[in-house]
């Protein structure tokens, strides 16, 4: 049996999981007040999180969250309109329930009061300091919805509650439930006992029994799932509405009991196995480690399949072939386990950007599209803060006012676009606004003023574009509270670099601004294509690679010193990563060209020879190599030595650069 600080800390896990819910289902009631199905779902979350927490030993939260409850259901019974100052204040309750359950004392005691007195004020008739349920059992008050039944008299109901077998783990009490779901109205409840094993196989830890229950009450069936609600997710749970004929209960089986403290006992029937459960809660850290395992399983496969090749061992030879599809299938899958969507991203957005617009006096939407587009965890964990720092720049320097938006011909509700989409290996997260644009005359003044730029020099939009990725630089006039200080813009492109991505923007004054940020898909293992150039080995990320091409010495000599390959009928600018890497001796009489696609179109490489293909397991690079651009890390191969990752997206931009 797990130990008491196991189903709490069980516990703050699940009910973080219910409060981040909660809040993206609040952000959506406000953009749509009148979607019931929303005011269920948030009624369902506060619920959730209140009989659990009662059950847990965790009160302070189930009391607070009550009062917040009682306000959803006057919601949810249509006697309280959903209004901004209503968001607002269960925003506020949602902050000071994550500050509970992150063991922080629920924050200053006069803000509970404060809450609790506005939570009082909106709904006036509920009961005064109501206490939280305790032992497991839900309060019965604040079930009710508009669609219950209470003005059509009482009905019938049949209930199949399935508990799964892993229900005694977080503490809950299934008979508890039967009681509280007696409350409601006279019922009667059969045990189902088929799935009960044989006494040597029997799991005391297990629940290996099932409920049918036939009720009479006047609620309506939202009622009687709130009941279950914070064991939805360890249940099956059936209802049903009974003809007025089947009134009277009935249950197969003898049915000895009227209450819900006594169960009837059904014999006979094949023995049912219990359904396994479909997920499995994994802490984070143990799918690193294994990852980690299967970055060394590569690894040590690789160097197995070198010395196959060396060998003449056909038998060797199968064993590696083999073991290297398992690998490969053993990798996917454990990259796969690391795979979330960046959607989970977008909710601490959608907060930041309503807060601002309050703070700002302005009024803004931000539209989330692609949120179910998946990106490792460790890539969305650590691109947080990169985010945020773009959405608060985006409502504090590009949405204006909603005067100067009528002015300039606008709505004065001005639109943050946050999309993301699959891109090959990487994936594309852009965020753009219809604000008022990055002024180039703005930035042109102030790298002038701060040495930036010779005054009067010629400098293309582009690069202009990207001095305010330097650090310190704003064109703010003032400082507030939310920017002017030069801090952002820089912590954005540094943090999406240590990601192995890229960073992009556009604009166009009056008409708003564009930030693209392109990321790999993993930063654990990747597909790499092997090169070699001057006895040394380079890999390219496979999913930067459309085709590998010949390159001959005439094909060279007829270019007359361009570096232009012919490529079916087509020139491909290629450059040559000897010259890039300073490679002494002579190049080969025949170079291979590795085709790449690039925002600015198809590109090639130029090297020595295409080796093939492998997996590659990323390792960072030491200190004496961050400053050098164009590498994304290295990978250790079968022989032991070391190979630098090219970052083929940041080689080709310095190259250019250094040629401009």
């Amino acid at each position: 049996m797990r130990s008491l600080e196991q189903l709490a800390a069980s516990y703050r896990e699940e009910a973080g999981e219910r409060v981040a819910e909660l809040e993206a289902t609040l952000l959506e009631l406000e953009q749509a007040p009148d979607d019931a199905e929303l005011v269920s779902r948030a009624f369902r979350a506060l619920h959730t999180i209140k009989g659990s927490g009662a059950m847990f030993g965790f009160d302070e939260v189930a009391a607070f969250t009550h009062e917040l409850e009682t306000v959803f259901e006057h919601v949810r019974g249509g006697r309280l309109a959903v209004t901004r100052e209503l968001i607002g204040l269960a925003l506020a309750g949602k902050d000071l329930v994550r500050s509970m359950l992150d063991g922080e004392g629920g924050g200053d005691g006069g803000e509970r009061d404060r809450l609790v007195a506005a939570y009082r004020a909106l709904a006036p008739d509920a009961e005064a300091g109501a206490p939280a349920p305790a032992g497991g059992e839900l309060a019965d008050a604040g079930c009710g919805a508009a669609g219950d039944a209470a003005a059509l008299g009482p009905r019938a109901w049949r209930i199949a509650f399935e508990p799964g077998p892993d229900l005694f783990e977080n503490g809950t009490n299934p008979l508890g439930l039967l009681d509280e779901l007696s409350t409601l109205g006279p019922c009667v409840v059969v045990a189902r006992t088929d799935g009960i094993p044989r006494l040597e196989d029997l799991a005391p830890e297990r629940c290996h029994l099932a409920w049918e229950v036939t009720l009479t009450t006047d609620r309506g069936e939202d009622a009687i799932r709130d009941v279950f609600a914070f064991v939805e997710d360890r249940c099956t749970l059936r209802v049903q509405a009974l003809p007025d004929a089947e009134a009277a209960p009935a249950a197969p089986g003898p049915a000895l009991a009227a209450g819900a403290g006594e169960v009837a006992r059904s014999t006979g029937g094949p023995a049912r196995p219990a359904e396994a459960a479909s997920s499995v809660r994994v802490a984070a850290a143990k799918l690193d480690h294994l990852v980690d395992l299967v970055g060394e399983l590569v690894t040590a496969q690789s160097r197995l399949a070198r010395l196959a090749a060396q060998g003449e061992d056909a038998e060797l030879g199968a064993v590696s072939e083999g073991l290297e599809r398992l690998t490969a299938d053993l990798r996917d899958t454990a990259l796969d386990l690391r795979m979330v969507p960046i959607g989970t991203a977008f909710g601490r957005l959608r907060r930041v950007a309503r807060d601002l617009a309050a703070d700002l006096g302005k009024e803004i939407e931000l539209v989330t599209e692609g949120a179910e587009t998946e990106l490792d965890k460790t890539v969305i964990e650590r691109l947080g803060d990169p985010l945020v720092h773009v959405i608060r720049n985006a409502c504090d320097h590009g949405i204006e006012t909603p005067e100067a938006r009528r002015a300039a011909g606008k709505p004065p509700r001005g639109t943050i676009s946050l999309s993301a989409r699959q891109a090959g290996g990487s994936v594309v997260v852009e965020v753009r606004d219809d604000g008022a644009g990055i002024d180039p005359a703005a930035v042109r003044a102030r790298a002038e003023a701060r040495g930036l730029l010779q005054p009067g020099a010629r400098v293309g939009d582009a690069d202009l574009l990207n001095l305010v990725f330097q650090p310190g630089f704003s064109t703010a006039r003032t400082v507030t509270s939310v920017s002017g200080r030069g801090v952002g813009m820089d912590v954005v492109k540094r943090s999406v670099e240590a990601l192995r991505g890229t960073v992009a923007l556009e604009s166009a004054p009056g008409a708003g601004t564009a930030l693209r940020i392109e990321l790999p898909l993993t930063l654990a293992i990747i597909e790499g294509l092997l090169v070699e150039v001057g006895g040394g080995s380079y890999v390219l990320p496979l999913a930067a690679v459309e085709e590998c091409v010949g390159l001959t010495a005439a094909e060279v000599e007829a270019a007359r010193g361009a570096h232009l390959a012919p490529v079916r009928g087509e020139l491909v600018p290629y450059l040559r990563l000897r010259e890039v890497f300073e490679v002494r001796g002579a190049r080969p009489d025949h170079e291979q060209i590795a085709i790449v696609r690039t925002e600015a179109g198809r590109c090639g490489l130029a090297v020595d020879q295409v080796a093939g293909q492998l997996q590659a397991v990323i390792k960072s690079m030491g200190q004496m190599f961050r400053s050098v651009k164009g590498l994304s890390g290295a990978t250790i191969l079968g022989d032991g030595s070391v190979a630098p990752i090219l970052d083929v997206a940041a080689l080709l931009k310095e190259h250019a650069a250094r040629a401009a």
